[in-house]
């Protein structure tokens, strides 16, 4: 029987007791985004899982249907465990939503997934969370995540026709391209697709290095709502190659083989 391995690389140091786990789910890996069955507030439903998001937000549509007109502050639920009480902002994410099974509520973001360590798998998908100590996991490549107006981000060095450029990118669960950037030269996206768009990758780039690993060709989109300091976001086309562990604030995303 085949092992997943992220749990087959949890490996406890000898005579050391084993951390609770603190939560489990089966998530969604559609449309170029993971999504999680959630509560915040009290709304109940599909939020997608994206630490490139610096805040939580509610799709205005689905505030409209509470009887919510202004942000307000909640704990919620993921995973059978509490999250902390955040400001959350209704915002208008028509331009994230077209294309799920079923309508998105919001969006889970960073201020929200600091407080915890997550591990994802996405085939099948699965997010494992946990808060205070989670056990360790044998191998793997561990890239440094620094914080960029409020979200994870690693350093990569993206190439297009005209130069090169090293900078920092945020890990982005909410996007399908391997790449989003603004500013560099991408092949001629398919006609009549917004190169904008989240759930689209349209482009390819010249070439992506992460780490001593290079892409050629990666899937690209163009990004226009990222702080300023970033180079750009890196989405689930890339990590879907791997299974994750997410440390925000333990400032580490590891990289384990399927």
């Amino acid at each position: 029987m085949r092992v997943p391995a992220l749990i087959a690389g949890l490996i406890l140091s000898a005579g050391a007791t084993a951390p609770a786990l603190a939560g489990e789910t089966a998530c969604g890996f559609e449309n170029g985004a993971v999504v999680v069955p959630a509560s915040i507030g009290g709304v109940a439903g599909d939020w997608l899982l994206d630490p490139s998001a610096p805040r939580t937000q509610l799709h205005n549509t689905r505030a409209a249907m509470e009887g919510l007109t202004d942000g307000f502050v909640a704990e919620g639920r993921l995973a059978g465990l509490t999250l902390p009480a955040v400001p959350v902002t209704v915002a208008n994410l028509d331009g994230r939503a077209p294309g799920f099974v079923t309508p998105i509520a919001g969006v889970i973001g960073a201020d929200i997934l600091a407080a915890f360590v997550l591990d994802l798998e996405f085939e099948p998908c699965r997010v494992r969370v946990y808060a205070g100590r989670a056990p360790r996991v044998r191998g793997g490549q561990v890239l440094a995540l620094e914080r960029v107006g409020g979200v994870p981000a690693v350093s990569a060095a993206i190439a297009d026709d005209r130069q090169a450029r090293l900078g920092l990118f945020a890990v982005d669960w909410g996007s399908r391209a391997a790449v989003r950037v603004a500013g560099a030269t991408v092949s001629p996206p398919v006609e009549g697709l917004d190169p904008t768009r989240r759930n689209q990758a349209p482009a390819r780039l010249r070439a992506l290095s992460l780490d001593g690993m290079l892409y050629e060709e990666p899937s690209a989109a163009l990004a226009t709502d990222l702080d300023p300091a970033l180079a750009g976001s890196l989405g689930v086309d890339l990590w879907s190659r791997w299974s994750l562990r997410l440390d925000i604030a333990g400032g580490r995303l590891t990289l384990l083989p399927k």
